[in-house]
């Protein structure tokens, strides 16, 4: 079970892979295509096997130092995404909630819109006035006071602690409260 869940809240690299694989294959498709033409004696569709090799082996001549750089940094920056890829965490914007029979895994958006819920009822504004943003170690909620009536970032905070403790969520985020030093005019 903890497989299941793991597979849940991580990202699947499957999508980077299949496309690494995908352009290797083009490529050595390509080369084998190029090889057989000038087995055959056949023009070459692209480039000659013989002359792209012999462009390789004596690179940087005839060839523009610009091209050359936009060439480096298109691979460097491909490198890097395969790279960050392979080693970040790639993790999913879930979290766990404990059972007692089985894992439940829920979304950011939907403990956000609960946490939402429960900072405006502690500070007795209106669902636009509110807005939570759920990380994987925090939680920000950003209130707009309605002009004149004074709010507690206290209260507020835990009120949404509170809320977080029912769920016991499991990595249990940090919570922040920020009020907006301009209120909205009341309705």
């Amino acid at each position: 079970m903890d497989r299941v869940v793991k597979r849940e809240l991580h990202s699947a690299r499957s999508i980077l892979s299949g496309v690494a694989a995908s352009v290797i294959i083009v490529l050595a498709l390509y080369g084998l295509l190029e090889c057989g033409l000038r087995i055959v004696n056949q023009p070459a569709w692209l480039i000659d096997p013989q002359t792209a090799l012999n462009r390789l082996a004596h690179l940087p001549e005839g060839i523009n130092p610009l091209l050359l750089g936009v060439i480096g940094g298109v691979l460097l920056l491909a490198g890097l995404v395969f790279f960050l890829s392979a080693v970040l965490p790639g993790k999913r914007a879930r979290h766990t909630m404990p059972d007692s029979r089985l894992f439940v895994v829920v979304e950011d958006e939907v403990l956000a819109s609960a946490l939402a819920r429960r900072a405006r009822l502690a500070a007795g504004v209106t669902q636009e006035q509110v807005m939570v943003v759920v990380g994987q170690r925090s939680v920000v909620v950003n209130v707009r006071p309605t002009s004149g009536v004074p709010l507690s970032a206290e209260q507020i905070q835990a009120a949404v602690e509170a809320e977080l403790a029912k769920m016991q969520l499991s990595p249990m985020p940090q919570v922040r409260v920020n009020l907006a030093a301009s209120g909205v005019i009341g309705v």
